[in-house]
């Protein structure tokens, strides 16, 4: 029927025809990606939320908290999607497969056994079968992952449970379609009085030529391939045989610069995903032993004061760690005191005791400290960790915190086997190795680089490693600071 009109009706409708379909096609298949990305990008939430729940459930776990649990999970929950409309529930089960607790208590209830029947439809597996993260996929589109928490030693302590309904996957159709059909007609109301023009001088071929030359980047370059005319004329065929080239150069370029762009934005979350695992987990080991000691000695009071004041200082250690894995991030802090070194020591002594490392330390303070206690702590437990792990079973570390008027210096020694130079800077040099080992010490050597000092490896005839890490004091820090 459209090929009756006229070459003056039949360009702009068709052309408006055209960008319809496709509006319509394109919006179909955005709608489907869009779907797909959504389930993924909800079920890795949920994964992550699983790994957060694990690594706080275990000491209430442990300390048979039930009411803690509850807490945890009617927090950690709320963060999840569906959670808002009661289609995602959380819960903590002990070791035989039982809810300690639920986000959802009417349907969780406590104390019910979950793991080896049948709920909601999905048959779960038995606890004594659970050694790794299980899935189960249900009629609807839901989702039921179970997830084991584990002890240091390999013991099972209880399970991650997380129920997502199939409504939370279910895309919003509605919303994906409304703006590709405004934008249809949108298009079909600007296109249709420039097809009418087009007609108008359709026996103008050079016209067409220039027309797609003058829409490159703002165009997609297929759709201006498609548009571009053949032609029997020389000249004009080998203009249009010209800009076929650039669109073709220009679609790889495009290609290329997309594919980098999805690469280093993976990359980047990457990195910062393992910035905030390896600096959130190192003073945990420390604030177990802390917690632990308070509920076994809590009658006294000068232990029950000095494990609040090591639970609170290891706290705020974690809430300002992260602003220190950025050189750029500026951190308020208060100074350090040379108890700062006692406290770390306490935080990584379950460390060396597991592997029976000897840990000793030294203190030589002639000044006042004027450096912020959160980043040199943070240096003390990368350089401690690093060091008892490089030690092995039945090894030694030495640290030694010295500081004068000009320099706090941070030395730690330990008698693994010896790093060298090379060895220590490819495992700092975590953007191009992404070398896990090397993160702590890369850390360390941002920070001394931020704050004007050092970190290097100590030469000494003895068969051990020597690592120094130093900033300035006094006033060569505070001017730092102020012009950071």
């Amino acid at each position: 029927m459209l090929l009756r009109f006229p070459y003056r009706f039949q360009i702009p409708l068709g052309l408006a025809l055209a960008v319809m379909t496709s509006a319509l096609l394109v919006s179909a298949v955005a709608a489907q990606i869009s779907a797909r990305s959504a389930r993924s990008e909800i079920v890795t939430t949920v994964k992550q939320a699983m790994v957060l729940l694990a690594a706080q459930a275990k000491p209430l776990l442990v300390a048979d908290d039930t009411w803690r649990t509850y807490a945890l999970l009617r927090n950690t929950a709320a963060l999840l999607p569906g959670a808002d409309a009661s289609q995602t529930r959380a819960a903590i089960l002990d070791a035989d497969g039982r809810f300690v607790a639920g986000s959802d208590p009417a349907r969780l209830p406590t104390g019910q056994k979950a793991l080896g029947l049948v709920v909601d439809g999905k048959a779960l597996p038995e606890a004594a079968a659970l050694r790794s993260q299980v899935r189960i996929e249900s009629a609807d589109g839901g989702v039921t992952m179970i997830d084991p928490i584990q002890s240091e030693d390999g013991q099972v302590l209880g399970f991650v449970y997380v129920d997502v309904d199939g409504p939370v996957f279910r895309p919003d159709w509605a919303a994906v379609a409304k703006p590709a059909m405004i934008g249809a007609l949108l298009a079909a109301v600007v296109l249709v009085p420039a097809g009418w023009l087009v007609g108008e001088r359709m026996a103008r071929p050079v016209a067409r030529v220039a027309n797609c030359i003058a829409r490159i980047g703002h165009t997609d370059a297929t759709q201006l391939k498609n548009e571009l005319p053949v032609e029997t004329d020389p000249e004009l065929r080998r203009i249009s045989e010209a800009v076929h080239r650039l669109l073709s150069e220009m679609e790889v370029r495009q290609a290329a610069e997309q594919r980098a762009l999805s690469a280093e934005r993976l990359a980047a979350v990457g990195r910062i995903t393992a910035a905030v695992a390896h600096e959130i987990n190192n003073p945990l080991a420390g604030l177990l032993t802390a917690a632990q000691t308070l509920r076994l000695h809590g009658a006294a009071e000068s232990t029950r004061l000095r494990s609040i004041d090591l639970i609170d200082r290891g706290l705020r250690q974690i809430q300002t760690m992260t602003a220190a894995l950025l050189p750029q991030a500026r951190v308020e802090d208060r100074a350090l005191t040379p108890g700062d070194l006692e406290d770390v020591v306490t935080l990584v002594q379950p460390e060396a005791s597991r592997l029976q490392v000897e840990l000793t330390s030294d203190l030589e303070v002639t000044s006042a400290l004027r450096a912020p206690s959160a980043v040199v702590r943070q240096v003390m437990l990368n350089l401690l960790l690093n060091a008892i792990k490089a030690a092995g079973m039945g090894g030694a570390v030495h640290i030694a915190l010295a500081g004068d008027a000009q320099r706090i210096q941070l030395a730690v020694r330990n008698t693994g086997a010896r790093l060298t130079h090379a060895l220590l800077e490819s495992r700092i040099a975590i953007e191009g190795g992404n070398d896990p080992d090397g993160f702590g010490l890369w850390i360390c050597r941002e920070i001394a680089v931020r704050f004007g000092g050092g970190f290097d490896l100590i030469d000494t005839p003895a068969a051990a490693t020597d690592l120094q890490f130093w900033i300035p004091n006094r006033e060569a820090h505070e001017q730092i600071t102020a012009a950071g």
